[in-house]
């Protein structure tokens, strides 16, 4: 359970090396017991975000508050910080339980106190019967539960994860996200995770900040990023969507209309812009309908295109569609059942439409 009140808190964070601005005056509250995810494509600044509160990376300006205690000027092995690389950086000679314990045994804790959180770290992430082996005797997710161990005996107050899971594959990857929420759910450790990986940011955080060139353009949960995004690069950067750029023609509190290339688009809720202003509509393919006979009952956001691509991805079909102005629309579509009793192939006309309620307008 995470506490509203921010427990971890940046201020105007800003770091440049030399001319050049890599986190530019980032301001984020984290509640304490959150795992939160910084999100973005390569050179956005996430990376420079953890490394300055590991204390690696000194910010130009700004405060980074952990508990109510700045600690921007600290260096790291006085911050009640711990970080776990993408590389895990296991110690190939020590044992398993050698590597859980090494940490404490620098701190020079007594010897029974070095054995019972060593123990107790090992039972939590269920490696206790591979104590005795090597790293290099353990699977990938066992190595990556090993530095999650090692990271967390030392009872961090702020743990920080770079790349997590990025050097396992797609499977056991898929499988470690649950045991790795498991697992820092039962410590109860704020967790501030950087990740490419969209899946695995929606999987794991409780909250996502979307960065691009520095700055944070977002946050939320998984759900508000995905359902609501504030601008053109979120809705694009999560997940797959639909933009179609048009102008505000109807423009209600409940209700507005976007006139497109592949005709008026009719939307559930109201923008209060400025009619014929310059507006994209986002619709997520999941949310577009596709038949080769013409829906009944349907009088709004229906058009017709003709089939150009298909994906069949096992669990669900990817069709990219034709509009009459020649735009390209995805739509996907689940495979429910065995026998599909209306099969849909190349170059059949089609009609695709959604409910009013499925696109979103953005702002240009």
């Amino acid at each position: 359970m995470t506490d509203t009140a921010g427990y971890l808190v940046t201020e105007k964070l800003v770091k440049r090396f030399d001319e050049a601005v890599a986190v530019d005056e980032v301001s984020l509250s984290i509640g304490k017991g959150e795992i939160f995810a910084l999100l973005g494509s390569s050179g956005c600044g996430k990376s420079t975000l953890l490394r300055m509160l590991a204390g690696f990376e000194k910010p130009t300006s700004g405060r980074i508050l952990l508990g109510g205690q700045d600690v921007a000027g600290m260096p790291p092995y006085e911050r009640p910080v711990n970080m776990m690389f993408q590389s895990y950086a296991l110690f190939p000679h020590l044992s398993i339980w050698e590597n859980v314990a090494f940490g404490l045994k620098r701190e020079g804790l007594p010897g029974a106190e070095v054995k019972r959180r060593t123990d107790e770290m090992l039972g939590l992430v269920q490696l206790t019967p591979y104590a005795k082996r090597k790293p290099h005797q353990l699977s990938g997710g066992q190595q990556q539960r090993v530095a999650l161990a090692r990271s967390l005996a030392k009872k961090p107050k702020l743990l920080l994860l770079d790349e997590p899971l990025g050097a396992l594959d797609k499977k056991l990857r898929e499988q470690t996200q649950f045991e790795l929420v498991n697992i820092i759910e039962q410590v109860g450790v704020t967790v501030v995770m950087v990740t490419h990986d969209q899946e695995e940011a929606m999987t794991m955080a409780s909250r996502i900040a979307i960065m691009s060139k520095g700055r944070v353009l977002q946050v939320g949960t998984p759900e508000e990023i995905y359902e609501h995004p504030r601008n053109k690069f979120v809705a694009d950067f999560i997940g797959n969507v639909n933009l179609f750029p048009g102008k505000l023609s109807v423009d209600e509190a409940d209700r507005c209309a976007v006139t497109t290339a592949i005709g008026e688009i009719q939307v559930g809720h109201g923008v209060s812009g400025t009619l014929n202003m310059p507006v994209s509509l986002a619709v997520r393919p999941e949310k577009v309908a596709i038949s080769k006979k013409r829906p009944e009952n349907v009088t709004s956001n229906l058009f017709k295109a003709r089939v150009k691509e298909i994906g069949y991805l096992g669990s669900y079909n990817n069709y990219i569609l034709e509009a009459a102005d020649g735009s390209k629309v995805r739509t996907t579509e689940a495979n429910s059942s065995r026998y599909d009793l209306e099969e849909i192939t190349w170059e059949d006309e089609v009609y695709f439409w959604w409910n009013d309620e499925a696109g979103v307008v953005l702002s240009d």
